[in-house]
């Protein structure tokens, strides 16, 4: 398979990495609305917690459908004007912007899973042009610093989400659950959500431009090829059988990685309800408080990965990324586990430091591995096709999940935040076995 196209790239300044980045603030200030609120939301509507890694499988489904496919349709995508990528950065923030405004207006738990669907489907729509975005634009010497960029807007959008609801509370607005109603705090943070997705992508449309094919007249043979819907589906799932060898090892180390961050996300707000606040019942004001505090640890943690975004290529440049990210998913996993050891609310900031050191990593680390391996003709699909392994543990854990924490742990959802943990120390060890044949990176963008 041809690696990436040796053609010289021009190389950006910082402002031009800010500016075709920026997008990514909006991306996450969704998802991490997503992130924190949506358990949330479905004890509110009635939802029982042993099903909510059911009602989640929503995302990981809608993903594995969407991510490959967009990614192809972006790679034969060229306009003039809009450029390869741009086109789906717009139409994503759209969609995403409208789910934003309905979820927090769900009045029934099957509203509530529809809009989730339609959310991480428009999410997806956005994001995955946005990684492979990095490899189109950028010299392999400055891809470390572009997926750092990218983390770096996404440490800031979680952390302004993930406080919004504390803040409205702050400003005198209800927290409280009336009538089995979603609380005004996170009505108005979707609301403000859905703004800041649509400005912030459409920022990056508008002041990023992209590089044309390096030969025009063989892009568009190959599109007019592909065209054909039986030559589509081939393509799309037959991209299995000619992964790169680092993607593949890449496949193993991400598969445990989002199995703890699923874990995570889907069940801190009833662990720390239940082994802090003491309760089990959504609609107690102490498991909606539970609920603020948990968006304070995540923009704690989103805070810290954006700070790290810039100083973990310092360090694979030292090293190597690959030691680099075996090191910070082994701080984030016993930083995870060690939730189970702390029943005071305030010593929850301290473990959440840690998994922002893995979190930046995460977001950073196998992509920039993963770039250099890829054939730039082939960019959008492969990376698409790599999220393929962020999904599937996400659909396992769906599956499995409820069924360990009911049956396992007798329904305390803090031993499940101990699994995470162990499973980011076991994508650690993997991280070790990763070829990593990239250009060396650079610390300064």
């Amino acid at each position: 398979m041809d690696m990436q196209s040796t053609v010289l790239k021009p190389r950006l300044s910082f402002w031009q990495l800010w500016n075709m980045s920026f997008g990514f603030f909006g991306i996450q200030f969704g998802f991490a609305l997503q992130n924190a609120n949506t358990s949330r939301i479905f004890a509110t509507l009635g939802a029982d917690p042993e099903n909510f890694s059911l009602y989640w499988l929503a995302a990981p489904v809608t993903g594995l459908l969407i991510q490959p496919i967009v990614g192809y349709l972006s790679d034969n995508t060229w306009h003039p004007k809009w450029g390869r990528r741009r086109p789906f950065f717009f139409i994503g923030a759209v969609l995403a912007a409208i789910a934003l405004f309905l979820m927090p207006n769900s009045t029934a738990l099957w509203m509530a899973v529809a809009v989730l669907w339609m959310m991480d489907a428009a999410i997806n729509v956005s994001m995955e042009p946005f990684r492979a975005f990095v490899g189109d634009k950028l010299d392999p010497s400055q891809q470390t610093a572009g997926y750092a960029m990218q983390t770096f807007f996404i440490g800031c959008g979680a952390v302004i989400a993930s406080l919004l609801p504390t803040f409205f509370e702050s400003l005198g607005v209800s927290n409280a659950v009336v009538g089995g109603v979603i609380p005004d705090t996170v009505r108005y943070s979707f609301y403000a959500g859905g703004l800041v997705f649509f400005l912030a992508a459409t920022w990056t449309v508008v002041s990023a431009d992209e590089l044309p094919p390096p030969d025009m007249e063989a892009f568009k043979k190959e599109r007019a090829a592909s065209r054909s819907v039986g030559v589509a589906i081939a393509e799309i799932f037959g991209g299995f059988g000619k992964m790169p060898r680092t993607m593949v090892q890449l496949a193993f180390v991400q598969f445990f990685t989002w199995i703890a961050l699923f874990a995570m996300w889907i069940y801190t707000g009833t662990a720390i309800a239940d082994s802090v606040y003491g309760t089990t019942d959504a609609q107690s004001s102490a498991y909606q408080d539970a609920g603020n505090w948990v968006g304070i640890m995540f923009a704690v943690y989103s805070g810290v990965s954006a700070l790290a975004a810039f100083i973990l290529p310092v360090f694979a440049r030292m090293t190597s990324r690959k030691v680099v990210h075996a090191t910070c998913l082994t701080i984030g996993g016993l930083s995870l586990a060690s939730v189970f050891l702390i029943t005071d609310k305030n010593m929850l900031v301290v473990p959440m430091i840690g998994i922002g050191i893995a979190w930046a990593s995460i977001l950073t680390m196998p992509y920039a591995i993963l770039a250099g391996s890829l054939p730039a003709k082939r960019m959008g699909y492969f990376m698409g096709l790599f999220n393929f392994f962020v999904v599937i543990p996400q659909i396992v854990s769906g599956l499995l999940l409820g069924f360990v924490t009911k049956h396992l742990f007798d329904g305390h959802a803090v031993l499940t935040l101990v699994l995470g943990g162990a499973c980011m120390l076991i994508a650690a060890l993997l991280t070790l076995l990763v070829t990593d044949k990239a250009a060396p990176v650079r610390a300064a963008v």
